[in-house]
């Protein structure tokens, strides 16, 4: 069985590469052409969709997944059409492929420049989630990559009709159908393959729990494109004006709870702590949020519970926060250096010199002033679509769009130039 695993993955993975040659040499119009073939043979399999995902949901049922696990994996009508729309707005993204910058003459007489190109093959390792099989597929197409996609078992009859949709979308407009190709085996050990396969893989991108992208982080050969946890931190400053402090404090936490760019610590100057943390509880209370502070915070709030150490490295996807009082930006720093999942911070303040030092000085993927943590999204930055978010510096960090699935080479124009 083993073997015969090794095998498949090895022909998917020759398969691929081959159609990313292909598919570096397709145009945009051609990228275009087969996101929206893809688009319209999802809205025609509406029908097909829905009873190959109900065979997925009497299945998790039976195994007992839980309530969150199976909203995630229904395949609605809203979802579907989900799926349509937004292969359809990828299709609308400019084309980062092909894009030329700082071109300049060097002395010698030769014209040099950069050029985006894609990465190749990404493999793409998700959970749950059947529709991350037609987003995943549309960025990859739109950036020229080839993609090989293992969703969870939990999803393999929705991921495979998702894949049959993309594939008589791509015949229809002439691009190989080995540009997406699905992993139909649930067995554990294709994932084993794919993080391993150097030779045909450029990059890994993992999506789903910690445990899953830890798995992949210290077990993978290829790079990986990830972050484990979404730890973020919302610092209000003495200089803070306090009723939008009040807002942001309760947006970046109550907006949604299981993002990765919800807020689970705040952090608040002493010089405040007395005026806004009672103002704050109340705000929390109306939506049942848990609050745990540090010993300052609880002889202001006296009826919440201790922060222990654990709680500082949490990220709790629930209604729970944490809260610490510091003695300034540079505490507040201190305690995100030591805290922090490189994810998103932001500091509340009308003082422009704290916010630059914050800016300068906060290593996270997103860094922000007088601005809610949710907002570190690929499409409110504008990227229209993201594959993830990334908390690694190399090669993409932050969320990752079109241009984080690309690269850049080196281009060379010369007339005959020769070193002398």
């Amino acid at each position: 069985m083993a073997l015969d695993i090794q095998n498949y993955m090895q022909a998917l993975g020759q398969q691929a590469r081959t159609a990313s040659r292909a598919l570096s040499r397709a145009g945009t119009n051609d990228k275009n052409k087969a996101l929206l073939a893809i688009a319209t043979e999802i809205r025609r399999s509406v029908a097909i969709l829905k009873q190959q995902n109900q065979l997925d949901m009497e299945a998790g049922e039976a195994k007992g997944l839980d309530a969150a696990l199976l909203d995630r994996l229904a395949l609605t009508d809203d979802r579907i059409e989900g799926m349509a729309e937004g292969l359809e707005q990828i299709a609308a993204l400019p084309d980062p492929v092909g894009e030329i910058s700082d071109m300049n003459y060097r002395p010698s007489g030769i014209q040099l420049g950069k050029m985006r190109v894609p990465l190749g093959v990404i493999g793409i390792i998700y959970e749950s989630r059947p529709n991350v099989t037609a987003d995943a597929a549309g960025l990859c197409l739109k950036s020229g990559n080839a993609t090989i996609l293992r969703g969870g078992s939990e999803a393999i009859n929705s991921n495979k009709a998702v894949a049959a949709c993309i594939h008589r979308g791509l015949e229809k407009t002439g691009l190989p159908t080995a540009a997406v190709q699905v992993v139909e085996t649930t067995d554990r050990a294709a994932v084993g393959e794919l993080i391993t396969m150097t030779e045909y893989v450029d990059v890994i991108v993992p999506r789903g729990g910690k445990s899953l992208i830890e798995r992949i982080s210290n077990d993978a050969r290829v790079p990986v494109i990830k972050h484990l946890d979404g730890i973020c931190h919302v610092y209000i400053d003495g200089a803070a004006d306090l009723t939008m402090a009040e807002e942001i404090a309760f947006n970046a936490k109550c907006h949604r709870y299981g993002v990765c760019n919800a807020m689970e610590t705040l952090l608040i100057d002493s010089s405040i702590a007395a005026e806004i943390l009672p103002r704050l509880q109340q705000r929390y209370a109306t939506e049942s949020v848990e609050l745990r502070g540090c010993e300052l915070t609880q002889i202001i709030l006296t009826d919440i519970k201790a922060a222990t150490d654990e709680d500082w490295d949490t990220e709790y996807l629930a209604p729970i926060l944490s809260i610490r009082i510091v003695d300034g930006v540079d505490d507040a720093m201190d305690h995100i250096h030591q805290h922090s999942s490189g994810h998103t911070e932001t500091i509340v303040t009308e003082d422009y010199a704290r916010s630059r030092r914050f800016l300068a000085e906060v290593d996270s993927s997103s860094v922000m002033v007088n601005a809610s943590t949710r907002f570190a999204d690929g499409f409110e930055y504008g990227l229209g679509a993201e594959i993830g978010i990334s908390t690694d510096k190399i090669h993409a960090r932050g969320p990752v769009g079109l241009e984080g699935l690309t690269s850049q080479k080196w281009i060379v124009l010369g007339s005959g130039q020769i070193r002398e």
